[in-house]
């Protein structure tokens, strides 16, 4: 099984990359399914129905979300009628939608969660390490051949630890939030494929997809400024998984890097 997970999607920019390479990337690198965390997608702030419908109808097999999945209150009642749309696993029962999803591909099912971490992250989220590995083993255990986490947080010390615990039971643990790719991807001694930030989809020529003008002169002004999504080039960031289809196991991980103008 190879699938591509594609990091947060910034905007009308970010959406735009999407809709036009999602089939593209996935003829490219022959995958059976293609990922993507949009908890951005709308004005760089949550995620609407409508534009969710425009990423399953473009043939994305899995929306995960994060820390704004509750920016846009009308996407709540519509999770709960979209499976292939996550928000965390990890938060209290009786949270709107579902945190995980085993999604039908060619090479058989896919397993997908979110996990959203706590340090420096909203308060309320259940422990992600007890949560996400009772989820992955009922996964695995529900026939899926790979599972991918979605680790949505803000430090590299918790997802790294979120990696080695799930190492050997998750294919791939790809962080996502930080809008930076990392440069070290790498599989763990057990098999699990793991990178700290896949990095985002959205304007290069920018500050984490916001206008890059506004952001400076809030670092030198100290007062608030209003933080458009940028216009220009389009970065889209991602990463690239190959796993055994016996084990579940990992086998490659390619950091993704595609720029449109």
């Amino acid at each position: 099984m190879r699938f591509i997970f594609l990091g947060d999607v910034v905007g009308k920019p970010g959406r735009r990359g999407i809709l036009t390479a999602a089939a593209e990337l996935r003829a490219e690198f022959a995958a059976d399914a293609v990922v993507i965390n949009a908890e951005n997608a709308a004005s760089g702030k949550g995620l609407t129905p409508h534009i969710a419908q425009e990423f399953l109808d473009a043939g994305i097999d899995v929306i995960t979300l994060g820390d704004h999945a509750w920016d846009r209150k009308e996407l709540l009642p519509w999770l709960e009628t979209a499976p292939q749309v996550l928000r965390p696993l990890n938060w209290e029962e009786g949270t709107p939608g579902f945190g995980s999803y085993l999604a039908p591909t060619p090479a058989g099912p896919l397993g997908v969660l979110v996990l959203q971490t706590r340090t420096f992250m909203r308060v309320g989220a259940l422990n992600p390490f007890r949560v996400g590995r009772a989820e992955v083993e009922r996964l695995r255990a529900a026939g899926a051949v790979a599972v991918l986490v979605d680790a949505h947080g803000e430090t590299t010390s918790e997802k790294i630890a979120l990696g080695l615990h799930l190492d050997g039971l998750a294919t791939a643990v790809l962080g996502t939030h930080t809008h930076v790719q990392t440069n070290d991807a790498r599989i763990l001694p057990g098999g699990t494929a793991c990178v700290t930030d896949v990095g985002m989809c959205g304007p290069r020529d920018a500050v984490l997809g916001r206008d890059g003008h506004a952001v400076v002169q809030a670092f030198l002004t100290g007062l608030p400024q209003r933080l458009e999504v940028a216009g220009g080039p389009v970065m889209l960031s991602g990463a690239v998984i190959t796993a055994d289809d016996a084990t579940g196991k990992a086998t490659d991980i390619q950091l993704l890097n595609r720029v449109y103008e």
